[in-house]
């Protein structure tokens, strides 16, 4: 996919004259979203809480922090709760996934939302600031291949504060054990299987309601044509993120969480 200009979009105030004659419960299409990535992931509070615990440790319960590839905000909700003197700026490329967000964070102005392909060379300049106490990222940047994620970790390198964190929490698989891998994803896979029969949504099916709603149709119809059905990426092991990290200009880095599939990465500046 080329990469698409980038533009910043209005902070979390703003949207409600928009959106107000529409009765869209926002709060609702959050939950939602929490739920169908849930049935993927059901451990996703756990890294969540990981997450913050490192954001804390590290920098403090007041931090700037960039939301990397945001989504509906999920990351940004979570830590704005635990740390309600914190700032955070959502960036996506995902115009209806970005509407929910907005929707959602109206009237907060802790929060801003930039639109921006992280595959754009130029995508760190229309931030809102030139650094951050904590970049977070939760199961997105395995839609992007090894080489431009390389590339991207070198940005995130330069955007982190002195003392600051990078924090990716997504798939990551060691291939050296496809044996364990194997039975881990046949025992996670009959457990979505029981979920969903008893009447959980999968992506698709989200999708397909996200297309239905009268303030969603059109935004998701621009997102389809954006990524299609969905990117094809990498899921490299965590010990290629951490040495990646390190080779980026980041001083520390090494995983501080992990499930059978997944991994969460810390990365100090």
């Amino acid at each position: 996919m080329d990469a698409l200009p980038t533009r910043v979009l209005r902070t979390g105030g703003n949207p409600v004259t928009e959106t107000a004659a529409t009765g869209t419960d926002w709060q609702a299409w959050q939950e939602s979203w929490d739920r169908q990535q849930e049935w993927y992931m059901p451990d996703r509070e756990e890294r969540f809480r990981v997450m913050l615990d490192m954001v804390e440790a590290v920098v403090g319960p007041e931090p700037r922090i960039l939301d990397l590839a945001c989504g509906t905000g999920s990351i940004t909700d979570r830590a704005l709760k635990r740390f309600p003197k914190a700032v955070s700026v959502g960036v996506d490329l995902d115009p209806a996934l970005l509407t929910i967000a907005e929707g959602y964070f109206a009237g907060d102005d802790r929060v801003t939302f930039v639109t921006a392909d992280l595959k754009d060379p130029d995508w760190t300049s229309v931030l809102p600031h030139a650094t951050y106490d904590a970049v977070l990222t939760s199961t997105a940047l395995h839609w992007l291949h090894s080489e431009p994620l390389a590339t991207l970790y070198g940005q995130l390198a330069g955007l982190v504060a002195d003392g600051g964190v990078f924090l990716n929490a997504d798939h990551m698989i060691d291939e050296t054990t496809p044996r364990i891998n194997a039975a881990e994803r046949a025992h996670r896979h009959a457990a979505m299987d029981r979920a969903r029969a008893a009447g959980v949504l999968d992506w698709v099916d989200w999708w397909a309601l996200a297309a239905k709603d009268p303030v969603l149709a059109e935004p998701t119809a621009r997102r389809f044509e954006i990524y299609g059905e969905h990117a094809d990426g990498d899921t490299p092991s965590a010990d290629w993120h951490i040495r990646t990290l390190r080779a980026a200009g980041f001083a520390e880095s090494r995983a501080v969480w992990a499930s059978p599939s997944d991994s969460l990465v810390l990365a100090v500046k």
